[in-house]
C-alpha cells in the first residue's frame, strides 16, 4: 500500500509541472495592463518627452535634475544623455526625419535641435511671442506643431514650424492648449485644452495648413496632457490627474480607459519591439509606467518604412 501512495503521489506531483518544450508557446503579455519601467523618482515631477527612437531607446526630459534630457535604453537602464544650455528646460519631444531630436524649451521659447550622435544643440525654431512651447507632434514630412499654453489665463496658442525653422501662428484664441498630434493619414489634427477639457480636431492639408476646426470630444472632470495616435488613428490622452489613459476611435468616441499606478499622467509614446509597447510617463512618481496595445504607434509604423 505504501508503495501505491508513493507511485500516486509522484504522479500527481509530475501531472502540476509545465515543462518547456522546443513547440511551447511564449505567453503572451496581458494588453492594457500597467507596469512600472522604471523605479520612483528616476525623474523629476517634470517629466515629460518622451520618444523612441529605431533603437529602442526612449528619450525623456528632466533625468533626476531640471534641463537634462535623459535616455531609457532597451534593458530598461535609465541614464544622463544630455544637459540643455542654461535658460533652457525641455517639455515635449519629437524625433525628426534626420534621426534627431526636437525638444520644446518651455523657458527659453525656442524649439531646439539635439544631435544624438555629437550631443551638439542648436536653436532649431525660436519665437518670442511664445507662451511656454509645451508639446509637439510631427508630419512625415517633418512639418513640426506646437503647443503653447498659458496656464495662469487660461488661453493657449498654437504654432506651426516648418522644415526651414520658419514659425506661423495657426490660432491664438484658444483655451490651455497641450496635447498636439497628427492622424495616421495627416489629414487631422487634435489639440486639447487642459482646463477647458476639449479635444479639438482640424482638418489638415499636405502643407500644414489647417481649417475646419470641430469638437472632437469633451471631458466632464480631470485634466489632459499629451496625447498619441496609434496606426489605426485611435487617439490615447494622458487623464493628468485621474491616472489613466482615455483612447478615442477615429470617431471621438471613448473605447477604452487604462488604470495607471501614478495619477499625474503627463505624457505617451510609442515604441517597442513591434511598436505596440505604449510608455507613460508619470509626474506623481518621477518615473515611466508601460503596457501592451494591440496596435503600433502611428510614428513607429511610418518610421519602419
Amino acid at each position: 500500500m505504501r508503495s501505491y501512495y508513493y507511485f500516486f503521489y509522484l504522479l500527481l506531483l509530475y501531472s502540476c509541472q509545465t515543462p518547456k518544450t522546443e513547440n511551447s508557446t511564449p505567453v503572451e503579455p496581458l494588453l492594457y495592463q500597467a507596469n512600472d519601467l522604471t523605479a520612483d523618482s528616476i525623474f523629476t515631477s517634470g517629466i515629460e518627452g518622451p520618444a523612441t527612437d529605431a533603437n529602442g531607446n526612449i528619450y525623456l526630459v528632466n533625468f533626476q535634475e531640471k534641463g537634462t534630457i535623459g535616455k531609457i535604453l532597451p534593458e530598461g537602464k535609465a541614464e544622463l544623455f544630455v544637459r540643455l544650455p542654461e535658460g533652457s528646460t525641455g517639455n515635449g519631444i519629437r524625433i525628426n526625419p534626420e534621426g534627431n531630436l526636437w525638444v520644446a524649451d518651455y523657458t527659453g521659447h525656442n524649439v531646439l535641435e539635439v544631435n544624438v550622435s555629437t550631443k551638439e544643440i542648436t536653436i532649431y525654431a525660436h519665437e518670442g511671442n511664445m507662451n511656454q512651447p509645451n508639446d509637439l507632434a510631427i508630419m512625415k514630412n517633418g512639418t513640426l506643431f506646437c503647443s503653447d499654453p498659458k496656464w495662469g489665463d487660461s488661453t493657449g496658442q498654437l504654432w506651426r514650424v516648418d522644415r526651414d525653422g520658419k514659425v506661423t501662428l495657426l490660432e491664438e484664441s484658444m483655451g490651455t492648449s497641450n496635447g498636439v498630434e497628427v492622424s495616421p493619414d495627416e489629414k487631422t489634427l487634435y489639440v486639447n485644452e487642459s482646463i477647458q477639457l476639449n479635444v479639438w480636431a482640424y482638418e489638415l492639408s499636405e502643407n500644414g495648413e489647417i481649417s475646419n476646426k470641430r469638437l472632437f470630444h469633451k471631458f466632464e472632470d480631470y485634466g489632459m496632457d499629451g496625447m498619441r495616435c496609434d496606426e489605426k488613428g485611435n487617439l490615447y490622452i494622458t487623464r493628468y490627474g485621474k491616472g489613466s489613459i482615455a483612447i478615442l476611435n477615429p470617431e471621438g468616441e471613448l473605447i477604452r480607459e487604462v488604470e495607471l499606478k501614478g495619477k499625474n499622467t503627463s505624457n505617451i509614446a510609442f515604441g517597442g519591439p513591434e511598436g505596440k509597447t505604449a510608455y507613460v510617463t508619470l509626474q506623481d512618481r518621477g518615473s515611466v509606467e508601460s503596457f501592451e496595445t494591440e496596435f503600433p504607434g502611428r510614428e513607429w509604423s511610418w518610421r519602419q518604412k
